[in-house]
């Protein structure tokens, strides 16, 4: 769902809103496909696809069986999956990935990356976070990982050839080289790599050699693309990817973050899938300025479907944007109970605990407006904008009341509550951004919770910073997921409603 409407000679950036961080791409024929990490959130890496780089549409998502992805319930919020690599090598899609609360590292294929995937082969040999693949002209897969370390595989079995070996790592000091992508452009082989660490100082920077060993020798411009120690809209650019479109020009995929509010900055969506163009110049890659608006590419700009901002559960199985904490079952999730009906069973007692029951979405604007309409005759639940189990807004109903809780690290209240009507209601969340700052302690937004009169008469029962929902408080690496939960027996939720507002 893009931001918001693209005129014939701009785009806005972000090209994919909301919490989408380390983006992979690659192409295969006018057809270009790319995937995102999901931490601890199942399904598991979001796949989308796009006939013109700007407008992305979520086809799937890559590990989206209960046997493909091991998210223990101990799992820690921005655990589990980190940093996949996408490629299209030899008639099929290749994704390897990392599993940092489960498996290590990962390797899936399809023939159709809207999927089925494989089952994934294990690689207990690759001993890193981040990993990519790279193929040879002779045939020969290379995988190469945070650190810098590359060693050579099998990608079929999963099986290490050869001992592992250290790469460049980046500027002498910096921190956290990591996010390597291998490709072989023209008689080098570039290594792009992310460092500087996926907060204020991230980096792109880039060295080449002959070949996919090296030696590599950095470019004299590195970094090739940083907004550290500016006042940029676009702050914490890094873990960046290459793709060249079929007209022969260049285009990097990268995270970066909106931060807003006063001093030090709030940002409450993630990081969020930029889009940058690229020249080559004495065989070095010079990013062009990224910014919220940009210059559309020399093509028309097609226009795929938009993920509804309704859902009224008339299908039978979730559509892929929805995810949940961990894992989700039928027994605990299903639209087939009651036909048209969302139903939610409680396991934990409440979203502080690790196995509780939400079925949420990304918040992908700066300002937006949640609805759902609830039936709590047989147990208790509601929405609720959750950043992790410590950090989290909700309004939940029973038959006998309707209550906001607000849980912000060690602190947990009831903001407000009032006497529940007979029958269900409609539950309402307001995200508001702020765009005039006061003084250095505004926030980033504010986030208004309450109920909704059948007239439509939003009746609000508190207004919340929005700070406390951020990952400057919070720490992580995720961004707010907005949904439905259910604390105690079983909830139906007749149909939820996403509304974007004017950023």
């Amino acid at each position: 769902m893009p931001s918001t409407s693209e005129t014939g000679n701009t785009f806005n950036n972000p090209v994919i809103p909301g919490f989408h961080p380390d983006p992979s791409i690659c192409r295969a024929g006018a057809d270009y496909y790319l995937a995102c990490s999901s931490f601890e959130y199942f399904p598991g890496v979001p796949v989308f696809h796009s006939r013109d780089l700007v407008h992305w549409t979520q086809i799937g998502n890559a590990l989206d069986r209960p046997g493909q992805l091991r998210l223990p319930p101990g799992t820690p919020s921005s655990g589990g999956i980190y940093a996949p690599t996408l490629r299209h090598h030899d008639g099929r899609f290749w994704l390897i990935v990392t599993n940092v609360s489960g498996d290590g590292n990962l390797l899936l294929t399809a023939t159709d990356p809207a999927g089925p995937w494989s089952d994934p082969v294990r690689l207990p040999g690759v001993h890193g976070i981040d990993p990519d693949l790279a193929w040879d002209d002779d045939g020969n897969c290379w995988c190469t990982y945070a650190g810098v370390g590359q060693v050579r595989i099998d990608p079929h079995t999963g099986e290490t050839l050869g001992p592992p070996r250290r790469l460049w790592s980046g500027a002498p000091g910096a921190k956290a080289p990591e996010a390597p992508h291998l490709h072989q452009i023209g008689d080098y082989w570039y290594l792009l790599i992310a460092e500087g660490g996926t907060e204020r100082g991230h980096a792109v920077s880039i060295a080449r050699g002959r070949t996919p060993t090296g030696p590599f020798e950095p470019c004299p411009a590195n970094p090739i693309l940083t907004h550290r120690g500016t006042d940029h809209p676009i702050q914490n650019t890094g873990h960046a990817d290459l793709v060249q479109a079929p007209d022969g020009s260049w285009w990097m995929v990268l995270l970066g973050v909106r931060p807003r509010g006063g001093t030090p900055g709030w940002h409450v969506l993630g990081r969020e899938t930029f889009l940058v163009p690229v020249d080559w110049v004495d065989g070095w890659p010079v990013v062009g300025a990224l910014s919220p608006v940009m210059p559309a590419p020399p093509w028309p700009l097609q226009r795929p479907a938009m993920t509804p901002g309704r859902d009224d559960f008339d299908q039978s199985e979730l559509a892929p944007y929805w995810i949940s904490p961990r894992h989700r079952s039928a027994q605990d999730c299903t639209t087939k109970e009651q036909p048209g009906r969302l139903t939610l069973r409680a396991r934990g007692g409440s979203l502080d605990e690790t196995d509780v029951t939400f079925v949420g979405r990304r918040q992908q604007h700066l300002s937006c407006r949640v609805r759902a309409l609830v039936d709590t005759v047989e147990g208790q639940g509601g929405l609720a904008v959750r950043l992790d189990e410590q950090h989290h807004y909700d309004i939940e109903a029973s038959s006998a009341e309707v209550r906001v809780h607000a849980r912000v690290g060690a602190l947990n209240a009831v903001e407000a509550s009032r006497p529940a009507a007979s029958g269900p209601v409609i539950l309402r969340i307001d995200v508001t951004a702020v765009h005039t700052v006061k003084d250095a302690r505004t926030g980033p937004d504010t986030i208004a919770i309450g109920v909704e009169e059948p007239d439509g008469t939003f009746v609000e029962l508190t207004s919340l910073d929005g700070r406390y929902l951020s990952t400057e408080v919070a720490g992580g690496f995720t961004g707010r997921v907005i949904g439905m939960f259910a604390s105690a027996g079983s909830v139906h939720f007749d149909w939820f409603d996403y509304e974007p507002l004017d950023d």
